[in-house]
């Protein structure tokens, strides 16, 4: 029944109603609907959460508003930038160090204005409140991986190999455990994917995720899309029905400069990051299981 939580607070002035504004907007809150309307005017300025709490004795701060923040250090830093670009200075506003409090957390506090003191804090341990994340690790150490390369293109799809296999040696997977495949072109990628993922386990030719790369650039027609949308599809149907991670490194780009750029020239290697995300996913997938 319960749908939001509102706290309203009264301007002295016209000036401290601007103040305020722009020292909200400052520091990052997300402008809601305000209104002018029958002679009165408001704004209002939304945050992700709200909560309304009930404390048993002593306050832990005697301010008006008390925001949770994440990197509260920052969050002073803009403070004190917009109070500089305001004319004020840090007594004026009253704008505190930060300090540890006796509730696990570290705090500062500021009068934007005369008379209202807005608090901001964070926990002093960031993962407080939240679940503990399950990731995949980087280490490729003791993992088996297969590259499929289209050699369609083959002056972008030979630098994301080598993106691909620079990757994974640096990140400790053996020669020996990588099987490269090369395939005429992108449309063939699925289909040799799928033979690889679907050797036995425990078999010398299984392997623990699949890299796919290729190279689609459009052309005048629309064969570009066709062939794009069934390796895509392909690709994302051979791992759900496999079990076996497959990592997505087949461009898609309008013209060879843009291919180009993310095969290495400007804009990272895809090849590289594929790989990344294949021995990240071959890792969380063992921890999943040893949790299961």
């Amino acid at each position: 029944m319960i749908k939001g939580i509102t706290v309203l607070r009264a301007a002295k002035s016209a000036a401290d109603y601007e103040r305020l504004a722009a020292f909200l907007t400052a520091l990052g809150f997300e402008p809601g609907r305000g209104w002018n309307e029958n002679g009165s005017e408001g704004s209002s300025f939304l945050a992700p959460l709200g909560n309304l709490e009930i404390v048993l004795g002593a306050l832990p701060t005697a301010a008006s508003v008390l925001v949770e923040v994440r990197q509260l250090d920052a969050v002073r830093e803009a403070t004190a930038r917009w109070a500089a670009g305001s004319g004020l200075d840090a007594a004026a506003i009253h704008l505190t160090e930060v300090e540890e409090t006796s509730w696990k957390s570290r705090i500062f506090h500021v009068e934007p204005v005369s008379g209202e003191r807005y608090s901001f804090w964070e926990w002093s341990d960031p993962l407080r409140g939240k679940p503990v994340a399950v990731e995949g690790d980087l280490s490729a150490a003791g993992m088996r991986f297969a590259i499929v390369a289209a050699r369609w293109n083959a002056v972008i799809t030979d630098r994301l190999l080598e993106g691909a296999l620079d990757a994974l040696l640096r990140s400790g997977a053996s020669r020996r455990h990588v099987q490269l495949v090369r395939v005429p072109g992108a449309w063939e990628v699925p289909a040799a994917a799928r033979m690889i993922a679907e050797q036995p386990a425990g078999s010398e030719k299984a392997v623990d995720a699949v890299i796919a790369l290729g190279c689609l650039l459009r052309g005048e027609t629309a064969h570009y899309e066709a062939i794009y949308n069934e390796v895509a599809r392909g690709i994302g149907q051979s791992q759900q029905e496999t079990g076996v991670p497959h990592a997505f490194g087949v461009l898609t780009c309008e013209t060879l400069e843009q291919a180009l750029h993310r095969a290495g020239i400007k804009a990272g290697n895809k090849g590289f990051e594929a790989a990344v995300a294949a021995i990240e996913m071959v890792s969380l997938r063992r921890k999943l299981s040893e949790n299961a």
